[in-house]
């Protein structure tokens, strides 16, 4: 599912993926739902292509977010109790504790609780693609 959702510099937001055209994308905003291109020239990532490091190897941004939504029962995290460095140390502990402190940055943390509320307030708690977990579930 989070290969359909995009992040775009410069932008504030999400943008879900609409249609290809002649070198751009129709996208929607998830919050305003106003549709409009995205050139080749904009630095235009798929959330499903994220990943954040840990001590072992990296873990894909969509098994975090399917740890936060379980954790908070797919309700928006209360930002107000992530402010201080050691809150979000405590938050990210406590969706991956094997994280890598040292490559995660303290922004990447606070972007990745406000892409997780946008994605519930949105309606979207799925962050996984079917195929995805049938796949994991036959390799373990």
């Amino acid at each position: 599912m989070l290969k359909e959702i995009l992040s775009i510099a410069g932008k504030p937001g999400l943008y879900k993926l609409i249609s290809y055209g002649k070198s751009m994308l129709i996208v929607e905003n998830l919050e305003t739902h106003k549709r409009m291109p995205a050139y080749s020239r904009d630095r235009i990532v798929s959330l499903g292509d994220i990943a954040i490091y840990t001590t072992d190897e990296e873990v894909p941004l969509s098994n975090v977010m399917e740890n936060i939504c379980n954790k908070y029962e797919a309700k928006p995290v209360d930002v107000a109790q992530c402010k201080t460095d050691d809150q979000l140390d405590a938050f990210i502990k406590d969706v991956l504790p094997n994280y890598d402190a040292n490559r995660v940055h303290r922004s990447d943390i606070k972007k990745m609780i406000a892409w997780y509320n946008m994605l519930i307030a949105a309606g979207i708690t799925e962050f996984k693609a079917k195929e995805e977990e049938k796949s994991e579930k036959t390799e373990e």
